[in-house]
C-alpha cells in the first residue's frame, strides 16, 4: 500500500521500420529455401536462399547465402550473393562477397566488399562512357581490397 516501485516497469519497444509501417520476417541461419521468395515485409536473412528475392528491405547476414536475384528498394548486404541486384538504396558491407550485376539509385561500399560483376546506376545510358568508366572504378576499388 505504502511501497513505491523500485524500477520503472519495462516498455515494450518497437522494432525499426525501414519501409514506413511494414512489419519484418527472419530467416534464421539454420533455414535453407529453395525457390522465390516474394514479401510485402521486409526481410532478415541468415540462412540460405536458393531462387529470386522480391521485398521492399533486405538485410543480409555475415553468413547468409543467396544464389539468386535480388530486387528490393533497399537493401543491406554483408554475406555471400550469386546473382543479380536491384536495388534503389544499396549498402555493401565489408564482409560481402558479391557475384552478378549490380543496378542501384544509391550505392555505399564498404572497403573490403568483393563485387565480380557489372554496377550500373539506375537511369544511366549505357552509351555514356563517363557512367561506364565510374562504375568501373567503384568496381576495381570495392575488389582491390581482398
Amino acid at each position: 500500500m505504502f511501497s513505491k516501485k523500485t524500477a520503472a516497469e519495462p516498455r515494450p519497444v518497437a522494432a525499426s521500420r525501414s519501409s514506413g509501417g511494414s512489419t519484418f520476417s527472419v530467416l534464421g541461419a539454420d533455414t535453407a529455401i529453395k525457390g522465390d521468395l516474394t514479401a510485402s515485409a521486409d526481410l532478415h536473412i541468415d540462412g540460405k536462399v536458393e531462387g529470386d528475392i522480391t521485398c521492399s528491405a533486405l538485410v543480409q547476414g555475415e553468413s547468409s547465402e543467396v544464389i539468386g536475384g535480388i530486387t528490393a528498394e533497399t537493401a543491406r548486404l554483408a554475406g555471400t550473393i550469386r546473382g543479380s541486384i536491384k536495388a534503389r538504396e544499396l549498402v555493401v558491407l565489408k564482409t560481402a562477397r558479391i557475384h552478378g550485376d549490380v543496378s542501384y539509385e544509391a550505392l555505399t561500399i564498404e572497403q573490403g566488399a568483393s563485387v565480380d560483376g557489372r554496377l550500373s546506376p539506375r537511369g544511366a545510358v549505357s552509351s555514356d562512357s563517363a557512367s561506364a568508366e565510374s562504375a568501373e572504378a567503384h568496381l576495381i576499388l570495392a575488389s582491390s581490397t581482398e
